[in-house]
């Protein structure tokens, strides 16, 4: 029977360069832009949609004013990186896709479209859902039911892989496999377990080497 894979993406397949030296530069005390961007009531509205990137944004350097009169302009030099693409877990995704759909699930504000675009991962997978166009966030059960349907399949047939242990939780409840990913030998691992990926042995080409895999984001 036909099954899916539901990955995150911050996190899982994308990961983001430290806040120290941002901070740093501009001689906010360390923490202080997470802090302001991450809070609860400043996250929870852009993740669901209730305001946009821009807005979000905005307030967060309104909170970082307390800390320095160049808040602007730290939280633009923060907002210029879209992260980057882990390319072992792209090629995980990329392989997976020969099994079932690979569908995306992540808590996103309005700008996930053009950080998609950068990143080159529209091609990597069947369907994105974004928490901020659904006014749903995971661990709200709505984003999963979902992904599912987007995917096709109920959710028993789905497997979800994210690195937060509360919406494995949640996605465990809705009948889902469930992987609460901490590093790429595990989700690799997992794959195996449930035959959506061959085990290292037979991932080797002729001669024993690497079959060359396609790289998202124009990266060779």
């Amino acid at each position: 029977m036909r099954q899916a894979l539901l990955c995150d993406l911050d996190g899982v397949l994308r990961r983001w360069p430290p806040m120290t030296g941002i901070e740093q530069a501009y001689g906010v005390p360390p923490g202080a832009l997470a802090a302001a961007a991450f809070a609860p009531d400043r996250l929870l509205p852009a993740v669901t949609g209730r305001c946009t990137d821009e807005e979000w944004r905005a307030a967060v350097a309104a909170d970082l004013a307390t800390h320095t009169d160049q808040a602007t302009e730290l939280v633009a030099a923060w907002s210029a990186s879209v992260g980057e693409v882990d390319q072992e877990v792209a090629e995980l995704l990329a392989r997976a896709r020969r099994h079932g759909p690979v569908v995306l699930v992540t808590n996103a504000t309005t700008r996930l479209e053009s950080d998609v675009d950068i990143l080159g991962l529209a091609d990597l997978v069947d369907a994105i859902v974004n928490s901020a166009r659904l006014a749903a966030a995971k661990p709200d059960r709505r984003i999963y039911l979902e992904a599912a349907e987007r995917a096709g399949v109920t959710p028993e047939r789905c497997l979800f892989v994210d690195d937060s242990a509360t919406n494995t939780d949640t996605a465990r409840a809705l009948g889902m496999t469930a992987h609460h990913f901490t590093g790429t030998p595990g989700l690799r691992a997992f794959l195996v377990s449930q035959g959506w990926e061959p085990r290292a042995a037979s991932r080797r080409g002729p001669g024993g080497t690497p079959p060359r895999g396609r790289r998202p984001g124009g990266t060779p």
